[in-house]
């Protein structure tokens, strides 16, 4: 159950940022840059879900 409210706060706090915000910095940064936020955002997220979801079961 803690790990699980851990997930939900981490979860909460990124639906929380601004999304404007966001975009802004990463246009500011340059193309390349948003390239690698946006692949590193997505495999944190399926890292995520597969350590929520039993990813790597124990033999």
């Amino acid at each position: 159950m803690k790990a699980f409210l851990n997930y939900l706060f981490v979860f909460l706090v990124t639906i929380s940022l601004s999304s404007c915000e966001l975009a802004g910095g990463i246009f500011k940064g340059g193309v390349w840059t948003g390239v690698i936020l946006v692949i590193g955002v997505i495999a944190l997220v399926i890292w995520a879900l597969s350590r929520m979801f039993g990813g790597g079961s124990k033999s």
